[in-house]
C-alpha cells in the first residue's frame, strides 16, 4: 500500500485553514481525520492485486537491433474495477537509453481481462530475462493504492545481427560459377572428376582422356567440379584478446559475424560445417547439423557467448580441434594477430594443426589503427602514426610467420572481415586444398 501525490496534496492544502483558522490539534484532526478516512475508503474500494491472473505471450528471440514484443494479459477476478500502473521489469539493455517501454496504465472490468505490450529493442547479444511484474491499484478517488509484485518468467534469446548477409549474393554467384552452373569465358579446373565432353580449342590438354577418346570417333576431356562433402571447423577465440571493442562491438561480434557468412556459404557448397568456441574449455560446440538447420543452430549457440577474460590455451585449443575434427578439414580459426599471443601460444602448436589439416587464420584489424597511421600535421599526430605504423608491421610479421608454416591468413577491418574470409574460402575450394 501506499499514499498517492493527490492525498500528499491534499494534506499540504488543509494546512494552510487549518493554521490560519483553527491552529491547533482539533484543526490537524479535522483535517487529517477527514483524509485518513477517505484514503481508507478508497484503499478499500481498490481492486486487489495478488488476486490478479497474469500470463505471458509473444517472442522468445530477436536479432541485435531488432524489436522483440512481449503481451502481458491481465485478468481481473475480483467484483472491483481495477485502475493500475504496471511496470514489466527487464534488464536495462533490453532498451536503447532513453526509449524504455515497461510502463504502462490499464483499466480492467470485474471478471475481464487486458493486454499490454512491452517493446523490447536489446543492445547486446545472449538471453534477457524478465524480472517481475509490478502492480500498483488505485481506487476511484486515486488517494490510496495498493501494490505488490508476480513473477511471471520470460527469457527472449539475442541473437548475432548477422549484418554481413547482404554479401551472401554475390559469393553465391562466384560459387556457381567454380561449380559450373553459370557461363564464365574462362575454363577452370576443380578437384572432382564430373563428365567428359568433346574437346573444344583451348582446353588444357592434360584433360584430355585418351581411354574415353579412343572409344569415340572425337577427342574427349574431362570436366570437373569443386570439391564437395568437406569438413569445415569454425573455431572462435574466446579469450581475452576477443573482448577488444573495435568501435562499438568487441571483436568477437565481427569474428561471429564472418563466421556465419562463411556457414552459410558453405552449406549452400554442399560442405559440412561445425563450430567450436573454446578459451580454456569449451563455451560452445555445435556439430553434425544438416545444411539447413546449420546457421540456425550457429546462431542460437553464438547469441550466449561471451568474451572472458582469460588467456587462451593454445594446447587446450589444439587437442579440442584434433579431436572434434579427426579426418582432414578446414580449420578456421577466428583469433587475433597480436604478436604476443600467437608467438607464445599458436605457434608452438600450429605444426600439430596443419600436419593434419587446412589451416586458415582469420583476424579482425582496427581500423582505426590505419587512420592513426596516415594522421599529420601536429607532434601528436606524428607520434601516433609512428606508433600505428609500428602496429601495422608487428601484424605484418606474424602473419608472415604464420605462412611460413602453410597457413591462410585473412586479416581485415570489421565491414570487410566476412567477405574476405569467404573470398578465401572460395580461393581454397577452387585450388582443391580444403
Amino acid at each position: 500500500m501506499a499514499l498517492t501525490g493527490r492525498a500528499a496534496l491534499l494534506a499540504a492544502l488543509g494546512s494552510i485553514p487549518v493554521g490560519v483558522l483553527e491552529p491547533g490539534w482539533t484543526g490537524i484532526l479535522a483535517v487529517n481525520g477527514s483524509l485518513a478516512l477517505a484514503c481508507a475508503c478508497d484503499y478499500a474500494l481498490a481492486a486487489p492485486v495478488r488476486r490478479l491472473a497474469l500470463t505471458r505471450s509473444g517472442d522468445t528471440s530477436a536479432r541485435l537491433g531488432e524489436t522483440a514484443d512481449i503481451t502481458l494479459t491481465v485478468t481481473n477476478p475480483s467484483p472491483r474495477l481495477l485502475r493500475a500502473r504496471l511496470r514489466d521489469a527487464w534488464p536495462p539493455s533490453s532498451w536503447q537509453p532513453g526509449t524504455e517501454t515497461s510502463r504502462h496504465r490499464l483499466t480492467v472490468p470485474p471478471g475481464e481481462r487486458r493486454s499490454v505490450t512491452t517493446r523490447l529493442r536489446p543492445t547486446r547479444r545472449g538471453d534477457r530475462q524478465a524480472d517481475r511484474v509490478t502492480i500498483r491499484s488505485y481506487g476511484p478517488l486515486g488517494l490510496f493504492s495498493r501494490q505488490g509484485t508476480h513473477r511471471l518468467p520470460w527469457t527472449v534469446r539475442v541473437l548475432p545481427p548477422f549484418t554481413s548477409r547482404k554479401h551472401l549474393p554475390a559469393k553465391l554467384a562466384r560459387l556457381r560459377e567454380l561449380d559450373g552452373r553459370t557461363s564464365v569465358l574462362t575454363r577452370g579446373e576443380g578437384t572432382e572428376f564430373d563428365s567428359l565432353r568433346e574437346y573444344v580449342p583451348g582446353d588444357d590438354t592434360r584433360s584430355i582422356d585418351w581411354r574415353a577418346t579412343a572409344r569415340r570417333s572425337s577427342v574427349a576431356v574431362r570436366t570437373w567440379r569443386p570439391e564437395r562433402d568437406r569438413h569445415i571447423l569454425l573455431v572462435l577465440d574466446t579469450g581475452r584478446t576477443s573482448a577488444g571493442r573495435v568501435g562499438d562491438a568487441p571483436r568477437l561480434d565481427a569474428s561471429m559475424d564472418a563466421a556465419l557468412l562463411l556457414a552459410a556459404l558453405a552449406a549452400r557448397a554442399g560442405d559440412r560445417v561445425d563450430l567450436l568456441a573454446y578459451d580454456r574449455r569449451v563455451r560452445a560446440l555445435v556439430q553434425g547439423r544438416s545444411a539447413r538447420d546449420v546457421l540456425p543452430s550457429l546462431v542460437n549457440a553464438m547469441a550466449t557467448v561471451e568474451p572472458e577474460l582469460v588467456e587462451t590455451d593454445a594446447r587446450g585449443l589444439t587437442g579440442t580441434i584434433l579431436r572434434t575434427a579427426p579426418r582432414r578439414s578446414l580449420i578456421v580459426l577466428l583469433t587475433t594477430l597480436d604478436a604476443a599471443p600467437v608467438e607464445q601460444g599458436l605457434l608452438p602448436v600450429l605444426p600439430q594443426l596443419v600436419q593434419r589439416h587446412t589451416v586458415l587464420v582469420a583476424s579482425v584489424a582496427d581500423p582505426y589503427i590505419a587512420r592513426m597511421a596516415q594522421a599529420r600535421g601536429s607532434v601528436e599526430a606524428v607520434y601516433e602514426a609512428a606508433a600505428a605504423a609500428q602496429a601495422q608491421s608487428e601484424r605484418r610479421r606474424t602473419a608472415e610467420h604464420l605462412r611460413r608454416h602453410g597457413v591462410t591468413v585473412v586479416d581485415a577491418t570489421p565491414e570487410h572481415l566476412a567477405p574476405a574470409l569467404a573470398d578465401a574460402y572460395l580461393a581454397l575450394k577452387a585450388a582443391g586444398r580444403l
